[in-house]
């Protein structure tokens, strides 16, 4: 008697191999950090290029402040950001920032120049340091969308229901309240 294997024994590794994005600036940058991982042993290349193939849910957005939490102890390094930087209004001083980043909102931009500091793309970064030398890559949280909190696991608990309305009637009668009937 053999045994039962899962798709015939051919179990395919996770992770993208190539770019679904139809992006050609997003596809250049894609083909010169392949020849980077391929021709350098040094593995922010790789890491980059990894990041560079996922999905866009994977390349969440990272706040001025966050960065600037993140950078404070290293002011000599460049922040690589695989994905968008925002502002943060909450902040009043930005401090003097190098950044490299897929994409800068225009008052995020702004206030980084105005600071002293500047935004690098990413073949201004492969010139000035094609081994990723003074740079530290960092990424927004991906668990912060909207979506994810429908799905919490058991453990985390409490996921958030698609209600149809918010009014008084829609899952906060029965079963949510002790006045009304049951609290579950």
């Amino acid at each position: 008697m053999g045994i039962d294997l899962v798709k015939a024994g051919r179990v395919k590794k996770p992770g993208r191999k190539a770019l679904v994005s139809k992006n050609p600036y997003l596809r250049l940058l894609v083909k010169l950090f392949k020849f980077l991982a391929r021709r350098t042993d040094f593995p922010f290349n790789k890491i980059v290029l990894k990041r560079l193939l996922m999905p866009r849910r994977y390349k969440a957005p990272l706040s001025l402040s966050k960065l600037s939490k993140h950078m404070e102890s290293r002011p000599n390094n460049t922040a690589v950001v695989i994905g968008t930087v925002t502002n943060d209004e909450r902040m009043d001083v930005v401090p003097k920032l190098s950044v490299c980043a897929l994409r800068v909102t225009e008052t995020a931009r702004k206030r980084i120049l105005a600071s002293g500091g500047e935004v690098l793309t990413f073949d201004q970064l492969v010139a000035r340091s094609p081994i990723g030398g003074k740079c530290t890559l960092l990424r927004g949280e991906t668990k912060a969308r909207e979506a994810v909190k429908h799905f919490r696991n058991e453990v985390e608990g409490n996921p958030k229901p698609y209600v149809r309305s918010k009014g008084r009637k829609f899952e906060k009668a029965r079963g949510r309240r002790h006045s009304r009937a049951f609290k579950a």
